[in-house]
């Protein structure tokens, strides 16, 4: 009974998602990174505990360019209590297999990667996440939908030890 209990709490905790790639592979508009994201691009988020409270919200100003091999997004976020921060990723389409990305950026542990379908994008990596003063090993399981032309939505879970911490959600707009 015990060990029933133990399960039923880790599934309240981290929750259940049925969510597959392939169930968007025929959805409008056609999610391609590199058009997307090629230019100036604003996204607005928020981190939720995994409680559901809202505990960092910010802006991000995304500079991205393609060249045909990598998309460089060059990101600067600024923070509602004032800190900023600056990341810059590099990503590569898979010459073989068009719908698959991988990437990297500091921080991130080992490479990023996902894969693209209809309008949706699915990108999981490690990340050592700036906490305070300190540095914490997450991972996060990234989900992107593109709504039109010009509006992105994304969700992430952020993970430790299998246990969702909470989610980032951010929402682009291509300017």
């Amino acid at each position: 009974m015990k060990n029933i209990l133990i399960i039923i709490f880790f599934f309240l905790i981290n929750g259940c998602s049925n969510m597959k790639l392939e169930d968007y592979k025929d959805k409008k508009p056609v999610l391609k990174l590199e058009e997307y994201f090629n230019g100036k691009t604003i996204a607005r988020g928020v981190f939720e505990d995994r409680f559901g409270n809202i505990k960092k919200s910010f802006k991000v100003f995304i500079d991205g360019s393609w060249n045909g091999e990598i998309l460089i997004l060059k990101e600067d976020f600024i923070y509602d209590d004032g800190t900023k921060d600056y990341r810059e990723w590099k990503l590569t389409k898979d010459k073989k297999n068009p719908n698959y990305y991988t990437g990297y950026a500091d921080g991130v542990i080992g490479i990023a990667s996902g894969y693209v379908s209809g309008n949706a994008f699915n990108w999981k990596y490690a990340f050592r996440l700036k906490i305070g003063d300190s540095r914490v090993n997450v991972k996060f399981d990234d989900w992107m939908f593109l709504q039109d032309d010009d509006y992105l939505v994304n969700i992430a879970k952020v993970k430790k030890f299998g246990i969702t911490l909470g989610r980032v959600i951010l929402f682009f707009e291509k300017k």
